[in-house]
């Protein structure tokens, strides 16, 4: 009894642990995509201030 109460327990540890790590995942994605946003705004308003042509130089 003591042997399936511990593995039990370990299975409900590894599933929280599980689910965590995915919903850490989601935010960090979300975090990157806004973040790559933030910098594509950015390259564009600077360009703008600057007269650069960003169409003409390939900007990644």
């Amino acid at each position: 009894m003591g042997i399936s109460v511990m593995t039990e327990n370990a299975h409900q540890d590894a599933t929280r642990r599980n689910h965590l790590l995915e919903a850490a995942h989601e935010e960090m994605v979300k975090f990157e995509r806004k973040e790559n946003e933030f910098r594509k705004r950015d390259r564009q308003e600077r360009a703008a201030e600057l007269h650069l042509p960003l169409d003409v130089i390939k900007v990644h």
